[in-house]
């Protein structure tokens, strides 16, 4: 009898294992499919650019990942990156068969930052003499802040011009862990630094919401007075639509106030092309504009953009690996055919430790050659700290940056375990040795212990923040505290150099360089399609599958897996901005 089950158990298990395989090498047949498809090809004259916009933006693109297959099954899983946005908007501009660009716009998310770097690279386009049009069903502030660079600038007749302005919240759990018996015993450096808040109080600080007020208000002027530029429109008339609440009025309001420019469904949009390009255009869809031949010529001279995404070394599988980070710095150091690296930061911070040890990479490569960070969405706490060691620092106006503080947490559980009958008991050979114990609270000596260990942390990420700005250390602990910034303010208090996104860093680091032919060269290196499979096995799925079942209420979920992996003393933002 033991044989036999032995022997169904190991059916089973083989049939599984088998399963498995079958998906595995049939996935991959895929993405060799996809991958052989994508050929360079010439775009034919009179053509128009049909760029569309879906889903939520990333900084990088996943290259034929299970999350790209399963997109073209299901809206919900697009990801759309940033690095490819940029990459074909910039061909389509250098490109004379191109003539103009439809900005075809979807459900599409993604922070301030990102969506100032959209539309700039949507500016210099219609620089170089080339109409956009716009069109989408309804928009939101996002979207059409990227809309409002456009000559024709379209709505569905039922649609809704969502400008809201901006707002900004945070998720507190103190009468939840209360009731739980659970108390975080908080040791923290910086009156704003509020990431710590969501543990000890139910409502924001006085500290907090003027740093979020004046975050919220900063990012909103900024977009405010790009809008109104683009569509000769005065700042009050694009504030009175927000504040009357004229997104749910007639969409015939949008367009007596000039917001819009016509009133159209989306099947009519193909004559407003006809008017710009003539009957006769072509359309490039946005795979076909990535893969357009270039006349790029090859140099053994290279500009390195090292991409640091995520929390620095935070819970989940999309986060940055500090160990990763400085292991390829290091190699960029030494390597002679790269003449600059340019560091693309888009991290709320993490770790304090991981922090350091990319920091130490960071010098090691500027001792050689030129060193730019470009800032992405944020770039604050330990983002902060992996940057000011740069030569320049480049940020958008809507980045968040700073946060120049620490903090750790010791969660004590002694009250959950009471309610549920545990009891614990031991020995220990010194004083310190069950520190961290989470049955109990601190004792005051180690409540001093621990607060010192935070203290020298803090004193640390300042002066590695004076020396690498140049700065006394009185003047960087004026504008520190853990107070976040937007790079407007930033750039005024000396932590940011330059106003501009990751083409202004790269063109910043030719010039330091002296280089006048060079290749640029991302790393670290993008998955290839069997690495991503695998990895999305076992996250992104596990990931998909939550943000499908709880919606808009799986950031809650994310924030607290992030928390439960947070290890160590911290360098963290206080929050995340969602911007739609």
């Amino acid at each position: 009898m033991k044989t036999f089950f032995k022997m169904t158990l190991a059916t089973i298990v083989g049939l599984l294992l088998f399963s498995v395989l079958g998906v595995i090498i049939s996935l991959s047949f895929l993405g060799a499919i996809a991958a052989s498809s994508e050929k360079t090809m010439p775009i034919e004259s009179n053509s128009v650019f049909e760029l569309t916009l879906k889903g939520v933006l990333v900084e990088r693109s996943e290259e034929n990942s299970l999350a790209s297959i399963l997109s073209s099954f299901d809206d919900s899983q697009v990801t759309m990156g940033l690095d490819d946005l940029l990459l074909t908007i910039d061909k389509a501009s250098k490109n004379e068969n191109i003539k103009g660009l439809y900005l075809n716009i979807e459900d599409f998310s993604a922070a301030p930052a990102s969506i100032k770097e959209i539309r700039q690279a949507l500016i210099n386009f219609k620089e170089t003499g080339k109409f956009i049009t716009a069109y989408a069903d309804n928009y939101t502030n996002g979207t059409y802040y990227l809309a409002s660079v456009a000559d024709r600038v379209a709505m569905n007749p039922q649609g809704i011009l969502g400008l809201t302005g901006i707002s900004m919240n945070t998720v507190f759990f103190k009468d939840a862990l209360d009731k739980l018996g659970v108390k975080m015993q908080v040791f923290k450096v910086g009156t704003f630094k509020s990431a710590v808040e969501p543990y000890v109080n139910t409502k924001m600080s006085d500290a907090n919401r003027l740093q979020m007020t004046q975050l919220s208000n900063s990012i909103w002027s900024d977009m405010l007075a790009d809008m109104s530029k683009s569509r000769k429109l005065d700042v009050a008339v694009l504030n009175r639509f927000a504040d009357e609440g004229l997104f749910f009025a007639e969409s015939e309001k949008a367009y007596e106030l000039g917001l819009v420019d016509t009133l159209i469904y989306e099947n009519l949009v193909d004559s407003i092309l006809v008017a710009f390009a003539g009957d006769d255009y072509k359309s490039v869809v946005f795979k076909a504009m990535k893969n357009a031949t270039t006349n790029d010529k090859y140099s053994s001279d290279k500009v390195a953009v090292v991409y640091a995404i995520g929390a620095i070394d935070g819970g989940n599988e999309e986060d940055m690996k500090s160990d990763k980070i400085a292991e390829t710095l290091l190699e960029l150091a030494d390597d002679d055919d790269v003449k600059a690296v340019v560091l693309r930061v888009n991290s709320p911070g993490g770790s304090a430790y991981g922090s350091e040890q990319i920091w130490h990479a960071a010098t090691l490569v500027k001792a050689q050659k030129p060193l730019i960070v470009s800032m992405g969405d944020y770039a604050a706490s330990g983002g902060y700290y992996i940057s000011c060691v740069a030569d320049t620092i480049v940020a958008q106006p809507s980045t968040i940056t700073g946060s120049i503080g620490i903090f750790g947490l010791l969660p004590n559980f002694k009250g959950l375990t009471e309610k549920i009958g545990l009891d614990f008991d031991g020995v220990k050979t010194n004083n310190f040795a069950d520190f961290g114990m989470v049955a109990r609270p601190v004792t005051t000596a180690e409540k001093v212990l621990f607060q010192n260990y935070v203290n020298r942390g803090y004193e640390l990420f300042v002066k590695r923040c004076a020396d690498g700005r140049g700065m006394a250390i009185d003047s960087i602990k004026a504008v520190a505290e853990g107070r976040v910034w937007t790079g407007v303010d930033a750039h005024k208090l000396g932590l940011v150099d330059v106003l501009g996104g990751l083409d202004t860093a790269v063109e910043l680091a030719v010039q330091k360089a002296g280089l006048t032919n060079y290749n640029l060269k991302t790393y670290p290196d993008k998955k290839d399609f069997l690495q991503e499979l695998m990895s999305d096995f076992y996250t992104s799925l596990e990931t998909r599958t939550l943000r499908n079942q709880l919606g808009e209420n799986y950031r809650y979920v994310n924030y607290l897996k992030t928390l439960q992996a947070q290890q160590g003393v911290q360098a963290v933002m206080p929050f995340i901005i969602e911007f739609e």
